[in-house]
């Protein structure tokens, strides 16, 4: 069934602010104009491994190697160097979600980054995130089960969940537990003894904390069979996952994230959901299946942006480079205020969802983060323009579905001061919880 030209509306202010970070200029108009179905094939691009590498911009991460004595010169340069190369890693992957061609692909890397959360704050160094981040972006639309074995072979996940101290002689279940639980299958799908048993396949690993690099110890490592999920046998690490991600359990689990991050984390995942099409563990079917569905356009999935999210989606719309602003650490400290650092989930569940970001302190620290964005926004053409389309070129420039008449009143009668009225439309209801 085609859908009302309110409905169209609707799907595209979804398409680009959930699957992506938000349009660019002009790019919200130019979808109004040649519809959702057309506009939603162009989005729906999964790049090659050639494509994703032009489209990164590269920056170094060098390996710092052994921390030298505390106390001395050397130390505190070494403490330096490690601050500054945090510092610019995360700028420097703000900069990638607000500049990217390809938006699905670089959310869908974010969306990962939460669902494998792993923190710098006790990996300490920057290399094994920088590297944790390249594969999330590599297998972001790919094979979840090649995804999930790439997943397994990650350094900082390894060490963030003390992979490195499970050995057949001391058995650690952290990452094991997590494995199940938080990535592949979900809460209730797995026995305690499918957790030690896990644990036990996983073995072995040791990890270089300052690179990520992971090495297999085969001293360490237990390799009797175990009986896991219901399946007895000497097992692999490789294999288990296999055996994780081929079951039913973890192509439902991977919908209800899915459900859970881009369409509603208040509606319950709905039963007749026809999750048929993801079967060959597909991830990019699994999102298209989602576009081409009926939730794009459903009033009642409403959804709070994340701090993140709200952020890059202002400097998409405003040519701002978060690297490139007068002081780019302002960046780093609105996020850390709104409780959204990239690289550092509180823990390893990952950041929550919905009405949890609407405080009434967060409604200061992100109001205080505007006004530092419209300073270096480019405001020329906003400005050029007649007061009367002021309102209306903001809604499209945001990729708002509609103002309501409370807002709009407020636009109108700010029309003749521009940087308060930008103010107004990034902190608007209808902009920091899309319809």
């Amino acid at each position: 069934m085609a859908m009302s030209t309110d409905q169209e509306r609707l799907a595209l202010s979804r398409l680009y602010s959930r699957f992506g970070f938000g349009p660019k200029p002009g790019e919200f108009e130019a979808a109004v104009k040649s519809g959702y179905e057309s506009t939603k094939r162009n989005f729906l691009v999964k790049p090659t491994a050639a494509q994703i590498s032009a489209d990164v911009a590269q920056i170094v991460i060098d390996d710092m190697g052994p921390r030298p004595d505390a106390g001395t010169f050397a130390g505190v340069e070494y403490s330096v160097k490690l601050r500054d190369q945090i510092k610019e890693m995360v700028l420097w992957w703000l900069d990638q979600m607000v500049t990217t061609d390809y938006s699905l692909n670089e959310k869908m890397t974010w969306f990962w980054h939460g669902h494998w959360a792993t923190s710098i704050e006790k990996l300490t160094f920057a290399l094994p995130m920088y590297k944790q981040n390249t594969t999330f972006r590599t297998h972001a639309l790919g094979n979840f089960s090649d995804f999930s074995k790439a997943m397994y072979d990650d350094g900082a996940l390894q060490f963030w969940l003390d992979g490195q101290e499970n050995t057949a002689k001391a058995p650690n279940e952290n990452l094991s537990r997590e494995f199940m639980e938080l990535f592949t299958l979900g809460v209730g799908r797995y026995t305690e003894e499918d957790v030690k048993a896990l644990a036990r396949v996983f073995t072995g690993i040791q990890v270089q904390r300052t690179s990520g690099q992971i090495t297999f110890n085969a001293k360490r490592h237990d390799s009797s069979a175990v009986s896991l999920l219901g399946t007895t046998k000497v097992f692999s690490a490789p294999e288990a996952v296999d055996l994780l991600t081929a079951r039913n359990d973890s192509f439902r689990f991977v919908h209800e994230r899915l459900w859970y991050r881009f369409i509603s984390s208040t509606e319950d995942f709905p039963a007749t959901n026809n999750r048929s099409a993801y079967l060959g563990r597909d991830i990019f079917v699994a999102v298209s299946e989602y576009l081409n569905s009926p939730y794009m356009y459903d009033p009642k999935y409403a959804m709070v942006k994340s701090p993140v999210e709200w952020v890059v989606g202002v400097c998409r719309a405003f040519s701002i480079t978060p690297s490139q602003i007068k002081n780019p650490q302002l960046f780093a400290a609105g996020l850390t205020k709104l409780a959204q650092m990239p690289f550092a989930p509180p823990n390893v569940g990952g950041w929550p969802a919905g009405e949890s970001w609407l405080t009434s302190a967060s409604a200061q620290f992100r109001l205080s983060l505007a006004q530092t964005m419209i300073k270096s926004a480019d405001l020329k053409e906003f400005k050029s323009m007649k007061p009367a389309g002021r309102s209306l070129y903001l809604q499209n420039l945001l990729g708002v579905y509609q103002w309501s008449k409370r807002t709009s009143d407020a636009l109108t009668i700010s029309r003749l001061d521009p940087e308060r009225m930008v103010l107004l439309a990034i902190n608007s209801p209808e902009y920091v919880v899309g319809a």
